[in-house]
């Protein structure tokens, strides 16, 4: 069987976790996917960042609220 990439999301309570775990992949130096940012083809909300793990995983950080 071959095995496949995985997706996995965390939900981040506000936009800062989400700029805090952007910060702390840059700093493990793993590959970035997307930087911190709004993904309004998704909802007009949505504010994630993407990066790729050592296995080759996509992992996200995301937030579902509004700016505050």
């Amino acid at each position: 069987m071959e095995a496949r990439e995985l997706h996995l999301a965390f939900s981040a309570p506000d936009r800062a976790v989400v700029l805090a775990f952007f910060a702390a992949a840059k700093e493990a130096d793993v590959e970035i996917i997307y930087e911190p940012q709004l993904f309004p083809q998704y909802h007009e909300t949505y504010f994630a960042a993407f990066v790729r793990d050592p296995d080759g995983h996509s992992i996200e950080a995301v937030c579902h609220e509004p700016q505050t």
